[in-house]
Formats: structure tokens, C-alpha cells, sequence
């Protein structure tokens, strides 16, 4: 017996959590009670970072004509990527790419600047700030599906273009528009799946054992 385990029901619920996140396009304009987002950001804030760097910074875009500017800079670049797409172009086209536009709530997660003035855990890895933002906004996704609301996870604009928006400092660098907000229904399963664009692949195809490619 693991003194260190959750109780059945909590564990169940975190993987239940997990399992049932989704990556969200789908939204309506009901608001976000504002004690709930405050326990979203909370979360996001307690994910781990290389060297306790805590390398995000969270930007809340609640002026709407800010929030256009965002939302024309994510149309010309989802253009630009259906142009790069080739012969999947009108297919690519007809998807839901982001949730803007309904959302309650939109948050631009981002890295800080003076990154170069942490050394630990990133000296051979300089990526390791980026994988630091990456937990905060899981974080965050999964907190969002405990509370019943949804949240999708924008990367479709040019980065340059969203920090001389939001008139980051030098080498700050904008990583994800998030569409926060209620919906009318989870996705059974991933929607890019649910359209046919891709299906997601078995774990047997990405499990390891010792050397790469060895099942």
C-alpha cells in the first residue's frame, strides 16, 4: 500500500481528466466566472519549470479591438498555411481552426525575456523553457476540463508579428493564443479525428524499449 497513492476516486479523476480533454474550436459567450479563471491561471502558474525558472508569462486580452488584431493576425496565417498545404488546401480550409470569436476568454501564453540569465537545466537544452511553457498550459487544459469549460490552443500566426502587438520586450516570444470558454458539448474524440484529417496513432508506435525503434 502506497501511503503517497490518492483514494480510488481522485485517482480515477485525474486520468478520467486527462482523458477527456480536447482541444476545443467549439465555443459560447457565456463568461467565465472570474473566481474559476483565477484557479486556471493558479494552475498554470504551479507547473514545474526547468531551474524553478517559471519562464511564462500570461498576457489576458480582454480589449476587443486588440482582441480583432489578434484574431486578423491568425486569419493571414491559417491562409499562408493552406497555401503551404498543397493539394489539401480546400480540405484544411473547411476546418475550425481556432475558437476566437465566441470564446469567453482569450489568453496569449508566452516566454519571457533575459532567458540567457538562466543557466540551470538549460545549458545543452536551451529548450527546456519552452517545454517549461508547454506544462503550464497543459496545466491549465486540464484544470479547464475539471471545471466544465474548454479550451483550445491557438498556433496558427507569426510570432514577430503577436510580439510587436502586444509590445513584448526583446526576446519575449509569444507560444499559444488559448481559447478559453464554456461549450455546448466536448468532442467525443480529437476533431481533426472527427473530421478525417489525421487519426492518432497506437502507443505501441511510439513505445521504446533501451534503443530507438526497439518494441
Amino acid at each position: 500500500m502506497n501511503k503517497f497513492a490518492f483514494n480510488d476516486d481522485d485517482r480515477d479523476a485525474v486520468y478520467r481528466v486527462i482523458k477527456q480533454r480536447r482541444d476545443m474550436r467549439h465555443f459560447n459567450a457565456d463568461p467565465v466566472d472570474p473566481a474559476i479563471l483565477k484557479r486556471l491561471l493558479m494552475a498554470a502558474h504551479q507547473a514545474p519549470s526547468v531551474g524553478l525558472m517559471q519562464p511564462w508569462r500570461m498576457i489576458r486580452i480582454s480589449d476587443l479591438t486588440l482582441r480583432q488584431s489578434i484574431k486578423n493576425l491568425v486569419n493571414n496565417e491559417t491562409n499562408i498555411t493552406a497555401e503551404a498545404l498543397g493539394e489539401r488546401q480546400q480540405e484544411f480550409m473547411q476546418l475550425k481552426v481556432d475558437g476566437m470569436d465566441h470564446c469567453a476568454e482569450i489568453i496569449v501564453m508566452s516566454l519571457m525575456d533575459q532567458r540567457e540569465q538562466h543557466v540551470f537545466g538549460r545549458r545543452t537544452m536551451p529548450d527546456m523553457d519552452l517545454a517549461s511553457v508547454a506544462c503550464a498550459i497543459q496545466n491549465m487544459w486540464l484544470a479547464a476540463r475539471a471545471e466544465g469549460l474548454g479550451m483550445g490552443w491557438v498556433s496558427l500566426f507569426n510570432p514577430d508579428d503577436l510580439a510587436n502587438l502586444l509590445k513584448m520586450p526583446e526576446g519575449a516570444k509569444p507560444v499559444a493564443i488559448l481559447c478559453l470558454g464554456h461549450v455546448d458539448e466536448f468532442y467525443s474524440k480529437p476533431m481533426l479525428e472527427q473530421e478525417n484529417w489525421r487519426q492518432g496513432i497506437d502507443i505501441d508506435e511510439v513505445l521504446y524499449e533501451n534503443i530507438w525503434g526497439d518494441n
